[in-house]
């Protein structure tokens, strides 16, 4: 796998605004990551139904939770906490063998599971409660911040502007933060901030019409934040990335025991002051439904992707695979990606991700999909639930579909939605917002019309 220790040379992705430049030397050997491995994720069902979201394949070849992970060593901060609870298995089996930082530096990857202690024996109820139960390692930890990240959203940043923007500010809690328009701000944390980026008002998911308007930019704060006024992002909206003094962490998280941070300790932060927001200049995406997670996917196989996995000074790490160059056959191949491993006679492959040892057969037309791919390629185990062999046959069509890992598609299966349903619900195959998923480990029979 490739090294994990941060270049020197390895450059902001995205470009902050004026005041937040890097002015200071910032170590980030002070700052410790915690990532958190989500809930049940029950509106990305039935993708999460085997596992949890941050362990759900991403563009062929990731894990959503790379993202996070990445982002933190690349910026240099290699004291990573992974807080699981949820179908952690398979995530906790991709973090064990993927990230192995240097012996000889003080960096580490820890997964903390929700865990019956002797001052409590419940299961993580939010954001906030999953920090507080294991807030004695956090104590033990030495670090002056914590940085607090969702193991489910798409970006890049280089956490170090963060840092500098704390340190420049004084503040005891920096969050991060886009402008959003409308239909984000309902379901998303938004906020009203002075000219000094000092948070002055906070609002989760504000539904009324009232509420809205009492958190909607200005004209004037619009153009100090240089937002094109075309795009009707009228509103700054949390992206969940928080960074706390320690003392402020430890504090805040025994004052109120409440259990989110975005519904209640934000918010109560926010009345005490001291709370600042970095305006983040770049592509974001929280991935929360099946729509999301599909077009996320798919903006990959666009000319010029929005989130780009070719930047060679910000990798995306992930486990490496001793698998050969994919080998195709006699296939049209249009604005996808083919990743390694994969086998593929099809007739003609359109707008599509063709994930690691995928195998299709002949005349297959496959367009607008995400194929996760396979672990193996022939199972040999005895009295298992998934099929003996992971392909899609000859003769299919499969049209604006997620197939998860470990399937078996039969021949002559077509997969396009003929009645245009939104939402459907049958053996090892549903449709959500339009889109088809076939589960993990399961067989369509040959003739299968959907």
């Amino acid at each position: 796998m490739p090294t994990l220790a941060l270049s020197p040379s390895v450059k902001h992705p995205t470009e902050p605004l004026p005041n937040q430049r890097r002015r200071h030397t910032i170590d980030m050997r002070h700052v410790a990551t915690i990532i958190l491995g989500g809930g049940q994720g029950s509106r990305l069902a039935p993708l999460t139904t085997t596992c949890c979201k941050p362990a759900i394949s991403y563009g062929g070849r990731y894990r959503l939770i790379d993202i996070p992970v990445s982002n933190s060593i690349n910026s240099g901060c290699q004291k990573i906490f992974v807080l699981t609870q949820f179908l952690s298995r398979s995530l906790h089996q991709h973090l064990f063998s993927t990230y192995r930082l240097d012996h000889f530096s003080a960096g580490f990857i820890e997964v903390l599971t929700a865990e019956e202690k002797p001052h409590t024996k419940a299961w993580f109820q939010g954001t906030a409660d999953a920090v507080r139960q294991n807030l004695e390692y956090f104590i033990e930890t030495p670090a002056d911040y914590f940085l607090i990240l969702s193991g489910d959203q798409l970006y890049h940043m280089d956490f170090r502007n963060m840092l500098q923007f704390a340190y420049e500010t004084e503040a005891d809690v920096v969050i991060s933060c886009l402008p959003i328009g409308e239909a984000e701000a309902k379901r998303m944390g938004v906020m009203q901030i002075g000219e000094d980026n000092f948070i002055t008002a906070f609002h989760e998911k504000p539904q009324q019409r009232r509420d809205l308007n009492k958190m909607k930019l200005s004209a004037s704060e619009s153009r100090r934040l240089r937002i094109d006024p075309t795009m009707k992002l009228d509103y700054l909206g949390s992206m969940g990335i928080y960074l706390f003094k320690r003392k402020a962490l430890i504090d805040l998280l025994l004052k109120d025991p409440r259990e989110d941070f975005g519904k209640h300790l934000i918010p109560t932060k926010v009345q005490e002051g001291n709370i600042a927001a970095y305006i983040h200049q770049g592509y974001w995406e929280d991935i929360g439904t099946i729509e999301s997670f599909y077009k996320a996917n798919m903006a990959l196989t666009t000319q010029t992707p929005p989130f780009n996995c070719y930047n060679e000074e910000w990798p995306i790490y992930t486990h490496h695979n001793t698998l050969p160059g994919a080998r195709i056959s006699n296939t049209q191949i249009n604005n996808s990606i083919i990743c390694e491993g994969a086998i593929v006679d099809a007739d003609e492959i359109t707008h599509s991700i063709i994930g690691q040892r995928s195998v299709i057969g002949k005349d297959t037309i496959i367009s607008d999909s995400f194929l996760m791919g396979n672990d193996f390629y022939t199972l040999h185990a005895e009295n298992s639930n998934l099929p003996q062999k992971f392909q899609i046959g000859h003769h299919c069509i499969i049209r604006k579909a997620i197939l998860d890992k470990n399937v078996h598609i039969g021949n002559h299966v077509q997969l396009i939605n003929k009645d245009k349903r939104t939402h459907y619900d049958g053996h090892n195959i549903s449709i959500r917002d339009g889109i088809i998923i076939v589960p993990r480990g399961a067989t369509i029979p040959d003739g299968f019309i959907l």
